[in-house]
Order: structure tokens, then C-alpha cells, then sequence
């Protein structure tokens, strides 16, 4: 708690040290390397993870290489086995046969990696009580027959057997009626304060255990992140030391007496033996595996050696762990170089690196000197990369990583040595660019003034795109489907007029009523191209790119009309109420700086962006605010309440085009009421567009009239419905006075822009 606490005060000032970067790039970066030093000096458990992992890398580029001969197998519980002798636990007289079958091939030791916790079931003195229709004899004579576990017990006896347990985390009430654990541990000074302690075992049956000359603890211990990288050489049980499966495997194999631990005064476990190997391990008496690659053929089916299939040769003076790999047993687990591999291949692979002799360690040095490492690079940074330009600071950014990396490689291919870099190059680079960024600043603030003096010439956005871009000055752009919005304010001619000798009057008017309906455009992402007089120009998916820019773009017109409404309510009845109109429309443009050598803006270009224009122009004919373009319409599915106006050949277009009314937004476009009209709506279209006049001005008429609200999500305005189902009514009389063509297509033209 105390190491968590002076972390959290130390970067509670870092936001201090950060502002003192514009002072002093040096000190800041000072400062920052001192809090990295102590964070890494208490080895927090972020540190830790990142350690393990960067170990992890390594043994996945230079796994242990196995032996060519294996000195360990596993008597494999696999799925052949299973499916042959039946679902585990097998009769202990089932086990009894293997143990006699590797004993009599020539197996050095035999190592559970399994607990026999309970009395065979399978056992006739114990299945013959629950069997039904025996008689007397019958069931006296099965109950005067050997118990399986004696059995087993007998065979064990006489073999070089090693039980395994397992830690359990409470203690059961049968404990108090057993003695302690066997163990074959010699204990040297307290080892008691290292060791990790648990409560209790889950223990094999009293006859199994006092038959084998063995008993080990099978548990692993995975880290925080689930891998097993460290095993236990032994854990504390109450107050008795046991040695884990592999050494007392190992032991057994060898025939030695004991596994010696000792303990210093102040290190921790320092010293392990048995069989007269000296085998390293951390301060907590935890050894690090040197992983190979797993090799099925270290795997030996217990079908295959019970039914003779496997040659005694392949056993003979080899050490054998009985372990599984079956799916349904659970006992996988994750290594460095493995997402699951059985539990006793940890073993396994444990004993063959004693054998060998080959290590992985972690020294008493180490970690000072990786505390010691992190403080000398950042020092020496802070010394030379103020002095140095752009890419010398990359060199010798490159140059200490090289080095610190390369140095803690070749410590692990020729010491076996554990030696971390990753918190050392983390926080070099970290120092490195504390000071890059203060260099950066400082100099940023030199280019304000600069930036300040053109942006009264350019727009700021220009400046900054130039300033990062000197290339953008070329004239040019990229092809781009882009939403474009054109937006006019209705009468504004009249408006004028009503302000002709008051000219600053009707500029601020003109700039209150932009400024809203600006800001609903940058609210929903667009970009203002510019303003023309009354107008607003607009468009969306650029510069940046924006997936779903037709809704943008209609979410920011509705945003405008009710911007415009509470414009007009603060205005009040007395003065005339202003009105906009909004086409937009979605199509493929060039967009990017457009102009002349000399002076130039960044906009866009496009027969979309002229369809834009012409659809404003036609919001006062139709009289619905927002008119869409097929593009826009089409993309926006059930997002938008859109009907469509006409097939309409608009001024410059030589062809008819698709124009849609945006009435509302998703609520409305979900509502029943809207859902009638745009029944309605489809009609009177079908029906204009087939000649049937009079079917069509009725329609026309019984659209036109005011409808009731019938649920919250109603039009909130219908004023549009008098002037666009009016205007039908219009051109349905003047088709009944001039018919159109034969031919006619249903596309009318445009009188005026």
C-alpha cells in the first residue's frame, strides 16, 4: 500500500512537471526520470506484467531445444484410454497394471500427477453392498476378496512410485485425524517466511500413502496473467515443507535421501538441491521453466503400454509421469510458449532442464542493475538530445534501444539470464519524448505569431494545413462522395428594402441569424465552405472523413429550422418572421484548394455541388423547407422522415432528377401518422404520373386539408402541405387545359432556378 501511495502522489504532480516543459525541457524531463526510477525501484505489478512478458518473447524466439531422447515421458490418460477403460477414476487394480507394466520396462520413477483421494469405489467389498439379488455366500465372498486399494498399495510398495497431491485452500475435518505430510524436504533456516503457504492438501488414501516411497505436490501457480512460468521447488502445508512433483520425482529416480532448502538470513531461499544438482531459483524458492516446444511424442497412451503396444525399450531407464491430456479432465494450462498444454508437461519439462542442467535465472544483481540501466539511459538522454536535430535524435533513440535490447538478448542465449529492458526502453522513450516535446513547444510558440499574422489574411484552417503542409499550397483536390448543403434566407430582397437607410441594422440581423445556423452546421461535423451574401454554403466527409454524412447533413438542416423558430419567437409577432430554405444533395466532387496561383480556398467542385443550389432555389416553389437529393434520400432509410416531391428537370440539368421534401426526423419517420400520409402521399403520385386527373386533384385536395395530431410524433409544422399540395392542384388544372406529351415521363421543368 505505502509503494502505491507514493506512486499516486508522484504522478498527481506530474501534471506540475508537465507544465514546466515550456520552462525547461531538461528539468521536466529531470523530474519525470525520477518518478520512473522509483516507480521501477518498487517494482510495481504493471511493471512486473510487462517484465514477464517481454521474458515470455524471448523463449518464444529461442524455445529450449528438447533432447533428442527423451528422459521424461508421460503415461498419457487420453482420449484412447478413456474411451477403452471408461471414465476417470479407473479401478485402482487398473492402475495397479500400470504401475506393475512400467516397473517391469524398466522405469526409473513413477510420478502421479493425480491424487487418489477416495477409497475405490469400484472396489467388490464396497460395489457389492449397492448390488441387488446376491445371496449370502455370494456377497460374503466378494466381501472376503482383496480391497483394490490394497492392491494398488502392494504394487506401489514394491515400485518406485511418487503420489501427488494438491493444495487446498481449506482445511478438512479429516486433517486433525491423519499425521502431517510426508515429505522428503531438509529444511535449512526459515525457509517458512519464502515458501508459498497454503492450509491444506487434498492427500491419496492412508494405504497408497504410506506405501509409496514419494509425495509431491502437483500444483501449479499461474501468474496474474494466467501463464505458468515459475513452479514452486516447495510449498508449506501447515507447518511441513513438501517438494513439488518434479523434484521429488527426480529424487526418487536418482535414489537420494532428501531435497535440501535453505534460506539466508536476508535473501530469501538461496540455495536447492538434490541429487547433488545445485538448481537456482527466486527469493520465494520459485524456478523459472525453460520451455521447449511441446512434442507429442513424449506421450505414451496407457491403453497402448497396458495391451503391450509399447516396446519396454521406449521405458526402460526413464523417468515416467502419469498425468492427462484429455479435454474433459481439465488439467490444461497456459505456458510462454503455448495457450494450453496438459499440467504435467510443466513437470515434465521442468525435470528434463535439471537434467541438463540448463537454467533460466534471475541473479541478486539483476534487478539493481535494471533500476541502475533505467537511470543512466534517461540521464544520458537528457544530457544529448537537446543538442541534437531531428534525425540525430532518432539515431540515437534507435542506438539505446539497440543497445539495451541486444545487451539483455545476449545475456539470455549465453547466461540463461533473465535481464528486463522493456521498462528501461519505455521509459527512455518516454524521456526522449518529453524532450522532444518540449524542444517542439518552444518552438511552436515561436510560429503562433506567424500562424496569428496570416490568419488575418487566410482561414485558419488554411493556415494550419499549410503550416503542416507546405505541399497543400499547390492548387488541386481528391474525388470524394461528399453531402453539400446550400442555405438561403426567403425575401431577403424585401428585407433589404425594409433597411435600406439603415445598413448596419441589417447586418446585424443578417449575422444573428447566421451565427445559430453556423454553429448547427460545426455541431453535426460540417465544414462552413462560405458565406455568399445571405447564403451558407456547406458539406460533409471532409476534411475528415464522416461514414454517415447524409444524416449529418439532414440532422444539421432540422437543427437550423429549429434554431430559425426560436429566432423568429424571440423576434416577436410584431416583426415580419424570417424563413430559409435548405437543398442538399450527396454526389461524387473534387474537394480541395480551388482558385488561383495567388489566392485560393479550400472548397468543392462538382455537378453535385450546382444540384445543391438548384434544390434551394426550388424550396420556395415547393414550399417544403429542405429539399434532398436522390443521393441523400437513398441513404438515409428509416433515419429520416423524406418524401418524395417530383421528377424535376432542374435550370443547366437536361435530364429530370428525383428531388425528395425532408418533413422530419426518425421519430416522425417512425410515427403512424406519417407513416398514412407517406401511404397517401405515393397515390397521389402514382396517379399523377398515370394522367388520372381526377383522381389526383381529389387526393390532392384531401392531403391539403389540416390533419389532427393522433399521436406525439405528428408533424410539428404542416404549413408545407397548403403550398405543396396546392402547387399539385396547379399543375394537375394545367394538365387537364394542355395535356402533356404521349410520351411523357412525369419530369417537369423548372421555370427558375
Amino acid at each position: 500500500m505505502l509503494r502505491e501511495n507514493v506512486v499516486a502522489v508522484g504522478f498527481a504532480r506530474l501534471g506540475g512537471v508537465l507544465k514546466s516543459i515550456m520552462v525547461s525541457p531538461r528539468l521536466a524531463a529531470g523530474a519525470l526520470l525520477a518518478l520512473l526510477v522509483a516507480a521501477h525501484w518498487l517494482d510495481l505489478a504493471a511493471i512486473e506484467i510487462s517484465r514477464t512478458r517481454g521474458f515470455d518473447l524471448y523463449q518464444n524466439m529461442l524455445p529450449r531445444q528438447a533432447p533428442e531422447q527423451y528422459a521424461v515421458l508421460v503415461a498419457d490418460i487420453d482420449e484412447a484410454s478413456l474411451a477403452a477403460y471408461g471414465q476417470w477414476p479407473w479401478p485402482r487394480t487398473l492402475v495397479a497394471q500400470l504401475v506393475l507394466a512400467l516397473r517391469e520396462a524398466g522405469a526409473l520413477a513413477i510420478g502421479f500427477d493425480v491424487v487418489f483421494a477416495e477409497g475405490d469405489r469400484t472396489s467388490p467389498e464396497f460395489a457389492s453392498r449397492f448390488w441387488a439379488g446376491l445371496d449370502d455366500a455370494t456377497f460374503g465372498s466378494l466381501q472376503s476378496l482383496p480391497r483394490n486399494d490394497a492392491t494398488l498399495a502392494e504394487v506401489i510398495r514394491q515400485s518406485p512410485v511418487v503420489l501427488g497431491q494438491s493444495v487446498a485452500t481449506e482445511v478438512p475435518p479429516s486433517d486433525g485425524q491423519r499425521p502431517p505430510p510426508r515429505t522428503s524436504a531438509n529444511t535449512i533456516g526459515d525457509v517458512h517466511l519464502y515458501l508459498p503457504r497454503y492450509p491444506s492438501l487434498v492427500r491419496n488414501i492412508a494405504d497408497l500413502e504410506e506405501a509409496g516411497q514419494g509425495h509431491a505436490i502437483f500444483s501449479l501457480i499461474a501468474e496474474s496473467d494466467g501463464i505458468v512460468r515459475r513452479v514452486p521447488a516447495a510449498m508449506l502445508v501447515a507447518d511441513t515443507v513438501v517438494p513439488t512433483l518434479a523434484l521429488e520425482t527426480l529424487r526418487v529416480a536418482t535414489g537420494t535421501r532428501s531435497i535440501d532448502v535453505r534460506a539466508g538470513a536476508y535473501h530469501g531461499i538461496n540455495a536447492l538441491r538434490v541429487a547433488g544438482i545445485e538448481i537456482p531459483t527466486d527469493t520465494l524458492g520459485r524456478i523459472w521453466v525453460p520451455y521447449a516446444r511441446r512434442d507429442p511424442a513424449r506421450y505414451l497412451s496407457i491403453r497402448d503400454i497396458l495391451t503391450g503396444t509399447v516396446d519396454a525399450s521406449v521405458i526402460r531407464g526413464r523417468i515416467v509421469l502419469v498425468g492427462t491430456s484429455a479435454t474433459g479432465l481439465f488439467d490444461l494450462r497456459a505456458t510462454p510458449l503455448e495457450g494450453a498444454v496438459p499440467g504435467v508437461e510443466v513437470h515434465a519439462q521442468l525435470i528434463e532442464a535439471i537434467l541438463a542442467e540448463d537454467y533460466l535465472v534471475r541473479p541478486d544483481w539483476v534487478p539493481a542493475t535494471e533500476v541502475l540501466t533505467t537511470l543512466l539511459a534517461g540521464l544520458a538522454m537528457i544530457l544529448v538530445i537537446p543538442m541534437l536535430g531531428a534525425f540525430a535524435v532518432m539515431a540515437a533513440s534507435l542506438g539505446v534501444v539497440a543497445m539495451l535490447a541486444g545487451g539483455s538478448w545476449h545475456l539470455f542465449v549465453e547466461y540463461g539470464v533473465l535481464f528486463d529492458v522493456v521498462y528501461s526502453v519505455f521509459a527512455t522513450l518516454l524521456i526522449i519524448g518529453v524532450l522532444v516535446f518540449g524542444n517542439y513547444f518552444r518552438e511552436q510558440t515561436d510560429r503562433l505569431q506567424i500562424r496569428g499574422a496570416f490568419a488575418q489574411y487566410l482561414s485558419p484552417t488554411l493556415v494550419e494545413q499549410l503550416a503542416s503542409n507546405p505541399k497543400a499550397l499547390e492548387l488541386g483536390g481528391e474525388t470524394r462522395e461528399m453531402t453539400v448543403m446550400f442555405c438561403d434566407i426567403r425575401g431577403f430582397t424585401t428585407i433589404s428594402e425594409q433597411h435600406k437607410n439603415d445598413p448596419q441594422e441589417l447586418t446585424a440581423l443578417v449575422n444573428s441569424l447566421l451565427t445559430p445556423l453556423t454553429q448547427a452546421v460545426l455541431d453535426h461535423g460540417g465544414t462552413i465552405d462560405k458565406y455568399i451574401g445571405d447564403c451558407v454554403m456547406a458539406f460533409w466527409n471532409a476534411p475528415l472523413q464522416e461514414p454517415e454524412h447524409r444524416l449529418r447533413a439532414c440532422d444539421a438542416a432540422l437543427a437550423m429550422q429549429r434554431a430559425l423558430a426560436e429566432i423568429n419567437r424571440q423576434r416577436g409577432d410584431a416583426q415580419q418572421s424570417l424563413a430559409i430554405g435548405i437543398g442538399i444533395n450527396t454526389g461524387t466532387v473534387v474537394v480541395g484548394n480551388v482558385g488561383s496561383a495567388m489566392r485560393f480556398d479550400y472548397s468543392v467542385l462538382g455537378d453535385a455541388v450546382n444540384l445543391a443550389a438548384r434544390l434551394e432555389g426550388q424550396t420556395k416553389a415547393y414550399g417544403v423547407n429542405i429539399i434532398l437529393g436522390e443521393e441523400t434520400a437513398a441513404g438515409l432509410g428509416s433515419n429520416a422522415a423524406t418524401l418524395e416531391l417530383d421528377l424535376i428537370q432542374v435550370k443547366g440539368k437536361s435530364q429530370g432528377v428525383r428531388i425528395f421534401g425532408l418533413i422530419g426526423a426518425a421519430e416522425l419517420a417512425a410515427s403512424a401518422s406519417f407513416e398514412r400520409l407517406r401511404d397517401r402521399h405515393e397515390e397521389l403520385l402514382r396517379l399523377y404520373r398515370g394522367r388520372e386527373w381526377d383522381e389526383a386533384a381529389a387526393l390532392a385536395r384531401e392531403l391539403r386539408q389540416p390533419q389532427p395530431a393522433k399521436d406525439s410524433a405528428t408533424e410539428s409544422a404542416a404549413a408545407w402541405r397548403q403550398d405543396y399540395y396546392g402547387l399539385m392542384l396547379e399543375r394537375i388544372g394545367e394538365y387537364r387545359a394542355a395535356p402533356p406529351p404521349e410520351r411523357w415521363d412525369g419530369v417537369y421543368q423548372a421555370r427558375f432556378k
